[in-house]
Parts: structure tokens; C-alpha cells; sequence
């Protein structure tokens, strides 16, 4: 007789989007969320959305749009695991939704920071996720340990380095957001000589920055030649990686990945990840990846160029060189053609088209500003 195993490889996961006012981009914000979800290995089966204009304390949400998605938990064929809000919940606010709800609720924070749990490699990005989850976790600590173990200990929000530890007292927690960040400095004064001796070597930095998932490391990989890992996912890579490019004539460059910008990055990982965004500060020039075949608009504006706004945003309050190179990824996806600016390229790190007109330019823009 043929046996059927009932074990879910994936969390079934609701999206609540909640938007401060009509002029929200509603369409851009679920689908930013709902490919958040999907980059943390949730099955996204519904969402919502809600315009509120004044906040329900309790729970952000309207009394009639929880009772609303009460009962779509309830007759859904799906057992639903967790509810993401795309908004920053507090402990008292999460734990009410998750008591009127009966399942889990994570929000925007929450979901992101996951995300970084699950792609942290190297032993600093691990000891970085660590203290952002524990930042994260200890001003929530009472209402998150009264739900913790209805709901399990695992799942989406309740994982990476170490797991988190819902038991901890705040005294015990306080202590390890010490220690970690005694750990993390130590590491950071160690990199900064290695940079110090980078920055010393006379070879132009090169930085690649841009929207998560617009393409960063397929891009480094097309230009050095390599295999570094690269994801359809949001925040796939977040390690720093440096590699030499060859231009030409025996020149050189150091050229290095950075972690992807989103809209709203939650404050505990601006910090935590600060490592990566200090190349983009140092670095002699900009690769601005862009992914175009975003374009989608809402609000009078495609979805690549609110993401090149807030990546715009980002380098300037970081102080970054103006030199900048804005390379438009995935130009095998273009429904027509585009026009381009003088220093802006179309590129396809799929079919490897225009990578010879980026590096005259690269060159260009290196040796003869």
C-alpha cells in the first residue's frame, strides 16, 4: 500500500501590508514583502492590506481586519503557520495578534533579520545577526517568551546562530549583547588593517552597490571570472567580498560585493552591517547595480527607480563618491528599448552582453576623471 507523508517542507505564511496613507505604493510594498516571505522559505498563501489612518495601540491593526483574518485562518484549507505585518510591531502588539489569531506573528524586522540568519557564513556576519536577533529580541523578551511555547520553538523568526533562546532573562541577554559586541569590535579593528593595507596597495577601489536581488554578485562574477554564490533571493549574500579586475594594459582594481539595500532596513542591521557599507564609502567608484526589468509603476514612478531612490538615499548619507557608474541589469528582460544616460550602461550578466562597454567605461572613469 502507497503511504503519503503529511510533512510540510515550507511554513504557510498570511502578508499583512499595512500603508500609513493612499499615497503608499501598496503594489510595490506586497510585493516586496511577499518576495521577503519567500526568500525565508515561507509559502505565502493570502495577503491583506489595510490604509490606517490613525493606529490601533493594541494591535496597529483594526479591530475588523483582524476579525478578517481570523476567520480566513479558520476556513483556510491550509494550516496557517505565521502571519507577517509589514510594520515594526512591538512585544505587547505581537503578542496580542498572536493571541486573537492563534498562530505566530512576525513582523517586517523580524522577517528581514531571519533572512540575514539564514545567509550569514562567515563567523563575523554570524556574531553580527547574533547581536541584531538579541537588540531585537530584548525589549520584546516578556511577551515573546508567553507565546513561545504554544507556537514551538523553530520555524521562520525563531532561528540562526545559536538559535534563539526565548528562556533567556534579560540580565543573561544583556551580558551575551556585551560580549558579542566585544567579539565583533575586536574583529572590526582586525579588518580595518587589513583594509588599511588594501587602501595602501594603489589599486583604484571599486565598490558594487544597489537594491537587494538586482544582481551584485552575478555581475562581480561575470567580471573576475568566478563562481562566488549568487541567489534569486533577497539578501543571498552578505559577506564582503573583494576581488582583483583586470582592465586592461596590466591595470588593475580591487572590486567588492556589498550586502543589498531595501527600503526601511531595520536600524539593528544598518549597524550590525556596517563593515560592508564602509567600502561603499571608501571606494574610488560606485557600480550602482540596478535591476530593470522592475518596471512596474506605481505612484508615477517604475520599481527600479524608487529602488536606485533609496539606494541614492543611502550613499549620500553615507558620504560615497559621486563617481558612480549606474549599470542596468537583466537587459534581456526589456520589453523595448531604453535610453540611456552618459554614464549609465545596459548590461545582461545572463547573456553576457555589455560587460565590454562597462569595463571601458569602468577604466574611463578610474584613469580619466
Amino acid at each position: 500500500m502507497k503511504t503519503t507523508s503529511t510533512q510540510k517542507n515550507q511554513e504557510n505564511a498570511i502578508v499583512v501590508i499595512v500603508c500609513s496613507k493612499k499615497g503608499d505604493a501598496l503594489q510595490r510594498k506586497k510585493d516586496e514583502t511577499v518576495r521577503l516571505a519567500y526568500s525565508a522559505g515561507l509559502n505565502v498563501v493570502h495577503d491583506f492590506y489595510q490604509i490606517i489612518k490613525d493606529f490601533n495601540k493594541a494591535t496597529v491593526l483594526g479591530s475588523g481586519k483582524v476579525e478578517e483574518i481570523k476567520k480566513y485562518i479558520e476556513t483556510c484549507e491550509e494550516v496557517i503557520d505565521i502571519v507577517i505585518v509589514d510594520y515594526p510591531l512591538s512585544g505587547s502588539q505581537m503578542k496580542n495578534l498572536s493571541d486573537m489569531l492563534g498562530v505566530r506573528v512576525l513582523d517586517r524586522v523580524g522577517l528581514i533579520i531571519d533572512i540575514f540568519a539564514k545567509g550569514a557564513q562567515s563567523r563575523e556576519a554570524k556574531l553580527q545577526i547574533k547581536l541584531a536577533q538579541d537588540r531585537y529580541i530584548l525589549p520584546r523578551l516578556s511577551q515573546l517568551q508567553g507565546t513561545s511555547g504554544r507556537f514551538g520553538s523553530g520555524g521562520v523568526g525563531m532561528r540562526g546562530p545559536g538559535e534563539t533562546k526565548l528562556e533567556l532573562n534579560r540580565r543573561v541577554l544583556e551580558k551575551e549583547i556585551s560580549s558579542l559586541q566585544e567579539q565583533i569590535d575586536k574583529i572590526k579593528s582586525q579588518r580595518q588593517v587589513s583594509r588599511r593595507e588594501r587602501l595602501s596597495s594603489n589599486l583604484p577601489k571599486i565598490a558594487l552597490v544597489g537594491y537587494t536581488n538586482a544582481g551584485k554578485s552575478s555581475l562581480l562574477n561575470c567580471l573576475v571570472k568566478e563562481s562566488i554564490y549568487a541567489d534569486d533571493k533577497y539578501f543571498a549574500t552578505l559577506d564582503t567580498t573583494s576581488r582583483k579586475l583586470y582592465l586592461s594594459d596590466g591595470k588593475y582594481a580591487i572590486l567588492t560585493d556589498t550586502v543589498g539595500f531595501i527600503s526601511d532596513l531595520p536600524h539593528q542591521l544598518v549597524d550590525a552591517f556596517s563593515s560592508t557599507l564602509e567600502e561603499a564609502a571608501d571606494a574610488d567608484l560606485i557600480l550602482h547595480v540596478v535591476d530593470v526589468s522592475l518596471d512596474s509603476i506605481e505612484n508615477g514612478m517604475k520599481e527600479y527607480q524608487a529602488n536606485m531612490k533609496v539606494t541614492n538615499e543611502l550613499l549620500d548619507s553615507l558620504g560615497a563618491t559621486k563617481n558612480r557608474i549606474v549599470v542596468y541589469n537583466k537587459a534581456d528582460m526589456l520589453k523595448k528599448p531604453m535610453l540611456i544616460g552618459e554614464k549609465e550602461v545596459l548590461v545582461s550578466t545572463k547573456n553576457k552582453t555589455g560587460l565590454p562597454v562597462l569595463l571601458a567605461m569602468i577604466e574611463k572613469a578610474i584613469y580619466n576623471e
